[in-house]
């Protein structure tokens, strides 16, 4: 268990449709405490499954799970290092805000068709920043929302790096929390079938169909990721985390097994 600290609160400027995590930095690593659940143990199980995908390490932050005591209260939760450096993590709402004063969500979807609304967000964000095949970026992105269920990718939650001289890069992917049903609290109760919570939750970043958005991408920029693991190596991460219970990890374990049958072409 790390004791953080009221001079260690950080607000990162990244905004969740459910609310703000607690979130802590001290001697160059972060710490997010669990808000609607098991946000820690998801960016945990992601961020080592990413591990065996065709991402290159440097692509993808990496998250362990930590207990965390703040105050008078005790937290699950989890923690990563740093990886901007002397670079500014700014989210691409941001960035549209700053430069044209309106916000490139409600953009976005004014928009009709998806394939539109990905075009529009990948070409504008290359013409600002200069970033190249950003649109690769996003499709690794909604790979990994599709197979994860991440609900909770939008302009908000989608960065680039930026230095002291105004120029821009990749950020690695990042904040995974609200991935494998991890809000126990509003929308995805434990105790009730997962097959039916899976119907249930709705992408965000181009339109609310994780599979219509991961169609357009391959569509447009091919297929970008794959992931070589099993229901052995899903265990064997579960395992390596004791601050959660069983039933939990039962639970993430069914789910990861249902997106891998779902999505088998991403495999092998």
């Amino acid at each position: 268990m790390v004791e953080l600290f009221s001079r260690d609160i950080r607000d990162d400027g990244r905004q969740s449709s459910k609310g703000n995590q607690l979130k802590w930095e001290t001697d160059g690593i972060w710490y997010k405490a669990d808000y609607m659940g098991y946000e820690g143990l998801s960016e945990y199980v992601v961020s080592e499954l990413l591990k065996l995908s065709t991402l290159r390490d440097e692509e993808f932050v990496s998250y362990s799970t930590e207990q965390i005591h703040y105050k008078l209260n005790d937290y699950t939760g989890c923690k990563s290092p740093d990886y901007s450096g002397s670079w500014q993590t700014i989210t691409l709402e941001r960035l549209f805000k700053k430069l044209y004063g309106r916000s490139l969500n409600r953009d976005i979807y004014s928009i009709e068709d998806t394939e539109d609304r990905l075009k529009y967000l990948t070409e504008q964000v290359e013409r600002v920043t200069g970033i190249k095949d950003f649109g690769v970026y996003v499709c690794k992105l909604f790979v990994v929302d599709a197979l994860f269920l991440n609900e909770d990718r939008h302009t908000h939650n989608i960065s680039v790096l930026m230095n002291s001289s105004g120029e821009y890069r990749l950020c690695p992917i990042y904040d995974n929390g609200a991935a494998l049903l991890s809000d126990t609290q509003m929308d995805y109760p434990m105790g009730v079938d997962i097959y039916q919570l899976i119907k249930t939750v709705k992408a965000k970043t181009i339109c609310d169909s994780f599979d219509d958005q991961l169609d357009a991408a391959e569509k447009m920029y091919g297929r970008q990721l794959s992931f070589s693991f099993g229901e052995k190596d899903v265990r064997k991460i579960l395992a390596g985390t004791d601050i959660y219970g069983e039933d939990i990890k039962e639970r993430i374990l069914q789910i990861i097994l249902e997106q891998k049958r779902k999505y088998a072409y991403l495999f092998g």
